[in-house]
């Protein structure tokens, strides 16, 4: 039964995670460039750190795609007081309007889904309990 479960658990999380990457090629960008910009447009200060763990994307990929953003001025760059070398990282007025372009269709699509949801929304719970339990059990191999 367990077995069952995280089989089709396996295959509906590779279908997911597929169907958000291939948004993404048709939207011709990369991945984990949607995912980053998904993380910063929510208007909030974060750290690469703070991305790499939220999201577990290594820290390298994080850091060349934000000198990428940097570089197009996408991002401002804001020095973390008593932070040696980490900085923030928030989108600029450009970088805004480039997120609202390149994620406006995956909002609208996400919009869609969550209003048939309903009541059921507790998936969200559901799955950080999963793997946490998941991440607990690691140990005890």
């Amino acid at each position: 039964m367990e077995r069952e479960f995280f089989y089709n658990f396996g295959k509906l999380l590779y279908k997911f995670d597929n169907y958000y990457a291939e948004f993404a090629k048709r939207s011709g960008i990369k991945p984990n460039l949607m995912w980053i910009l998904y993380a910063l447009d929510d208007g909030m200060y974060h750290s690469q750190k703070e991305i790499s763990v939220s999201w577990d994307i290594p820290i390298t990929t994080i850091n060349t795609i934000v000198k990428e953003l940097d570089n197009d001025g996408y991002v401002n760059l804001i020095h973390i007081k008593g932070k040696r070398r980490e900085m923030n990282i928030i989108l600029t007025e450009k970088g805004k309007e480039y997120s609202k372009i390149i994620l406006k269709d995956i909002y609208e699509i996400e919009k869609k889904v969550y209003d048939k949801l309903n009541e059921r929304i507790r998936i969200n719970d559901d799955l950080e309990f999963l793997l946490n339990e998941l991440n607990e059990c690691k140990g005890d191999k």
